[in-house]
């Protein structure tokens, strides 16, 4: 079965997922999810795993205390499929699993690319829970791996826009416009040290993101109709484009986030 459909109990919000990507997100009829085909972007969700960001100022070449491995743009883990553990009619469970130095295809090549396989020096176990409410929409991630292995945790969802370029995203810091989003480029806007952001529309429903275990959003968009926003533990975009120990993160076995989309008027 390889999409699933979330209910929620007052029956006004719809969730649809694709493999384990969430490609909708019906409230009151509204679609909230970017929607695949339009412009922007071909995927609706995808993680970053246990890279985020890009690999080739270090010639895809990531050092760990395991040795040194291939990792492309965000990690190993979008090469994955994920499988359904369970469902029921507002939650489901899908799990990627990764068995240290395997080698994965990298899907990047040729075309935007030069390495064929990537591979990562460490097993894990990544779990993406989901749960649908009356209100809300709450993704966790627990993920399962040697202790003191590093890594980075992104979540790369993207919302859909009306196009009129008069959507705001809101942090209790500041206040950041679409057009201000797409002079960002490839590198994605920071909004650092924060744990919720706000879309604001003038047509539609607003949204609220709200995480756990996260530290940070990056922002990015190229068009008008969709816009990402992602919680991430780190910000990977430095001056000089290299990949620093300090942005990894140390398993402690056991690691869990979550965030909770959640709209409102």
């Amino acid at each position: 079965m390889r999409e699933v459909t979330l209910i929620s109990n007052d029956k006004l919000s719809i969730v649809k997922i694709d493999n384990g990507e969430l490609v909708s997100y019906i409230k009151n009829d509204e679609e909230l999810i970017h929607q695949k085909g339009n412009p922007g972007w071909r995927n609706s969700d995808t993680e970053m795993f246990p890279i985020i960001g890009p690999t080739e100022f270090n010639n895809f070449i990531v050092s760990t205390p395991k040795g040194d491995c291939i990792q492309d743009q965000h990690g190993v883990l979008r090469e994955l499929n994920y499988t359904l553990i369970n469902s029921s009619f507002n939650t489901a469970v899908y799990q990627k699993k990764y068995i240290a130095n395997t080698e994965v295809k990298n899907t990047k090549f040729p075309e935007k690319s030069p390495k064929e396989i990537v591979f990562w020096p460490y097993n894990f176990k990544f779990i993406k829970k989901y749960e649908l409410t009356s209100n809300s929409l709450k993704i966790i991630f627990e993920i399962e791996a040697d202790k003191g292995m590093p890594y980075m945790l992104g979540y790369h969802p993207a919302f859909m826009l009306q196009g009129s370029f008069n959507e705001i995203v809101s942090s209790k810091k500041q206040s950041i416009t679409i057009p201000k989003i797409i002079e960002g480029g490839n590198t994605a806007l920071p909004v650092l040290n924060v744990n919720e952001v706000l879309l604001i529309k003038k047509i539609g429903l607003n949204i609220s993101i709200k995480t756990l275990g996260f530290k940070h959003f990056m922002l990015w968009t190229e068009v008008s109709n969709m816009l990402c926003i992602e919680p991430i533990t780190a910000y990977p975009y430095t001056e000089d484009g290299f990949i620093s120990k300090k942005l990894f993160n140390e398993s402690n076995g056991l690691d869990t986030f979550s965030l909770e989309i959640e709209p409102f008027n």
